[in-house]
């Protein structure tokens, strides 16, 4: 009898783990497009005004880019 249980313990177990990665995955993918918008926008801001920002543009540029390459990773990578 507690070879039963113990295995039925087990099947639940596994079930509400698969059923909590689907929110997972959703997660990632919301806050990876999250970061892709707000890497463009900080890309778009950072090169319209060069002028005023000076020596600070590549830095900021660079900054901007790797948001929209770690939203982009975020987007095509799978959750397992």
């Amino acid at each position: 009898m507690s070879l039963v249980k113990s295995t039925s313990k087990t099947k639940e177990t596994k079930m509400s783990e698969e059923e909590g990665g689907f929110g997972i995955t959703l997660a990632e993918k919301f806050f990876g497009l999250l970061i892709i918008i707000i890497g463009a926008i900080a890309t778009y801001y950072t090169f319209t005004s060069f002028n005023d920002l000076g020596a600070y543009t590549g830095f900021l540029g660079f900054l901007s880019i790797v948001l929209l390459a770690l939203g982009v990773l975020m987007l095509i990578a799978k959750t397992e």
